[in-house]
């Protein structure tokens, strides 16, 4: 069985084959000796394509040396997939979400692209680093809100009414993603109030050991 990095070696040496195959030098006599020029029979469009994929294979072919980062606000789709857990899908995603709505400025941030979770910033942690300033902090909220006074719904020491907190707030408890806040603020809309936190457990997602766990940070009623 090949390793991870002698896969993407063949897998570059395969497509700088291919592109050899289809590419031939020719020269004019009229030209300078040395002077080559594409065979007129390739269509342009297929240059272009054969060179996207040698500059695609020689970006995977290289694996991340130690201590090695990438920079999430600056790197290409390319790039990105020499992350762990990143294939060309989720680094589609993070760069169109990246040109959408800015930099992302930190790990937490990257929770904004659909299919990041825990589990993946934890592979990343070690390989990513980011140089740009996001307009949106990781919770969603405005990254000058530190610094113009408004309210920080994700400060780790703040108890959280349960019935009265946003999706947003929600989302800042630990264990709580997205998904996981606005269920709970649609099961409070449709079903009324929680009257004690381990009430919690009537919304799908929620068991025992994560309502035991967010007892400390919420208050209910």
């Amino acid at each position: 069985m090949f390793t991870r990095d002698e896969r993407r070696a063949l897998l570059f040496l395969g497509v700088l084959a291919a592109a050899g195959g289809v590419l031939r030098a020719v020269r004019s006599p009229a030209q300078a000796p040395g002077s080559p020029v594409i065979a007129p029979e390739l269509a342009g469009e297929d240059i272009a394509r054969q060179a996207e994929l040698s500059r695609r294979a020689e970006a995977l072919a290289r694996p991340l040396q130690p201590g090695e980062r990438v920079d999430v606000d600056r790197a290409t789709a390319p790039e990105l997939e020499r992350l762990p857990r990143v294939g060309p899908e989720l680094a589609r995603r993070i760069v169109e979400e990246r040109d959408s709505n800015g930099p992302f400025g930190s790990l937490g941030a990257l929770r904004r692209v659909a299919g990041v979770g825990p589990g993946a910033l934890r592979a990343l942690e070690r390989s990513v680093s980011f140089s740009g300033v996001p307009r949106f902090g990781a919770s969603g909220a405005p990254a000058s809100a530190a610094v113009t006074g408004v309210r920080d719904p994700c400060r780790r020491s703040r108890v959280v009414a349960l019935n009265r907190a946003t999706a947003e707030e929600l989302d800042c408890l630990p264990g709580i993603g997205p998904a996981l806040a606005a269920r709970i603020v649609g099961d409070r809309a449709r079903r009324g109030p929680f009257r004690r936190v381990e009430e919690l457990e009537r919304v799908p997602g929620i068991g025992p050991v994560l309502a035991a766990r967010l007892r400390a940070r919420l208050s209910a009623p």
